[in-house]
């Protein structure tokens, strides 16, 4: 997805904190998905997180629908050591059938398990105005939406790398 004038980012990954080896849960993960549009309300996008637990980086994202095969790419897109956590989630379908059973750990909001993530999704909606749910701003084509969502998950865990240093 490279634009004329864009600048090419790293990958995520380049700016993700190392887990402690000796902290068990150092490596569990929060997992959901957040929806926006591009170009009319008839076209939602749901943008699919990985939140590492302990730092509250993002670890990786998948765009698409809400179906089993983004979920999927999210799953492939988290890499070692993140792999081996616990994946906390909401009980959405899609979950119970990529993630490993003795990974999953399915909740309601009221447990409090997935309160990271949902406090995240608040975040971005805050920070950048194409994930409001009424608004007049939005993306009009998809590359630009991609663009502005890296950019922000480069800062947003690069600050928190730096803050934790």
């Amino acid at each position: 997805m490279a634009q004329k004038g864009a600048v090419k980012l790293p990958p995520l990954s380049t700016t993700l904190l190392t887990p402690d080896p000796k902290d068990a849960t150092a490596a569990d993960l929060e997992l959901d998905e957040v929806w926006s549009f591009v170009g009319s309300k008839r076209n939602p996008v749901y943008v699919w997180i990985a939140l590492c637990r302990a730092t509250r980086q993002v670890i990786a994202i998948a765009t698409g629908d809400r179906s089993a095969a983004t979920c999927w790419r999210l799953w492939i897109a988290i890499r070692e050591p993140y792999r081996r956590g616990f994946c906390y989630t909401d009980f959405w379908q899609s979950y119970q059938a990529v993630i490993p059973d003795e990974q999953h750990v399915a909740s309601g909001k009221e447990t409090g398990y997935t309160a990271h993530i949902e406090r995240w999704n608040n975040t971005l909606r805050q920070r950048l105005g194409r994930f409001v749910r009424k608004t007049l701003s939005f993306s009009k084509c998809s590359v630009m939406h991609w663009i502005c969502l890296q950019l922000f998950l480069h800062r947003y865990n690069l600050e928190i790398a730096i803050r934790r240093g």
